[in-house]
């Protein structure tokens, strides 16, 4: 058995800017739907989606400049109900998140299938380098437009860290997608080469002539480091995923089969101007019921 896990929210920006997308009302709703649709056509069977049902979280309580709704189209926010609304009319199982993220969700979802001894290989869908840190193991990270599917040597080759060192990256360089700056003048070569030797924020000596990792600027990297180290701790804290996050508790829960209401299912893809898509689930469903054992 293989479980592939979705980033909702992700696949959601992804279609409203997308440049074919000509409807900015329903357009990203629509494209989301089909991708779901084309990954069973690609022969997945059990699909959890993990979306924010709203952006704001958790977080943004720990770091005031923390990612908000603030700025985002009206006519993408608006889409947030409709799409979970329509996942779960086409028979995804959807985890949509409100105190955690859609990141907690997928990361929860991935430990969760990971410990069951039937399933083979965890895929979480999304590019997304926090998702790093979960890859080990069974659980490996794709990414769905560039076909591209790595282990933990993969997460390495990307960030220049193995997966469990992907927070403490992070504390270190920031990310500006997720609002938070990182350390000044911590860069991703000498934050990557630094956490490759020891691992961990704590386990970095705090004498720099200890720093046997060829650093160029130990000494002022050593200082920032010090005297912002409860920055850093709280920038790895905002980086580190919960895995308590609200998912399924048995990765049976996501078997695909079909709408459960195809009539109501096929109403609202006339209503999103997309009636082709009902007919695609209903043959993709016949395809999985038939496929099914016994």
């Amino acid at each position: 058995m293989q479980v592939h896990l979705v980033d909702g929210t992700y696949e959601l920006f992804r279609y409203h800017f997308a440049p074919h997308n000509r409807d900015a009302h329903r357009g990203a709703t629509v494209g989301v739907v089909g991708t779901l649709l084309q990954l069973v056509a690609d022969g997945a069977t059990h699909v959890g989606v993990a979306t924010d049902h709203v952006i704001e979280s958790f977080r943004n309580d720990l770091w005031p400049g923390y990612k908000s709704s603030a700025g985002m189209p009206r006519e993408l926010l608006a889409q947030f109900p409709v799409v979970e609304d329509a996942m779960a009319a086409a028979g995804f199982t959807v985890w949509p998140q409100v105190e955690h993220e859609a990141d907690d969700g997928l990361g929860a979802a991935a430990a969760m299938a990971a410990a069951d001894d039937r399933v083979e290989r965890v895929v979480i869908c999304t590019p997304d380098k926090d998702l790093g840190q979960c890859v080990g193991g069974k659980v490996v990270q794709m990414d769905r437009r560039k076909g591209v599917v790595v282990g933990a040597d993969g997460v390495q080759e990307r960030l220049g860290v193995p997966p469990a060192s992907v927070p403490d990256l992070l504390a270190l360089v920031g990310d500006s997608a997720d609002g938070f700056p990182g350390l000044p003048g911590w860069g991703a070569k000498s934050a990557a080469a630094v956490l490759r030797r020891w691992g961990h924020l704590e386990d970095i000596p705090q004498d720099p002539l200890g720093w046997d990792a060829g650093i160029r600027g130990a000494a002022k990297l050593s200082a920032t480091l010090r005297s912002e180290f409860e920055l850093a701790l709280l920038f790895r804290r905002i980086a580190t995923l919960e895995l308590d996050a609200p998912v399924s508790a048995t990765v049976d829960e996501l078997r695909w089969t079909g709408p459960p209401d195809p009539e109501a299912f096929a109403a609202l893809c006339e209503e999103l101007g997309a009636p082709r898509l009902a007919g695609r689930a209903t043959s993709l469903a016949a395809r999985a019921t038939a496929s099914q054992p016994d």
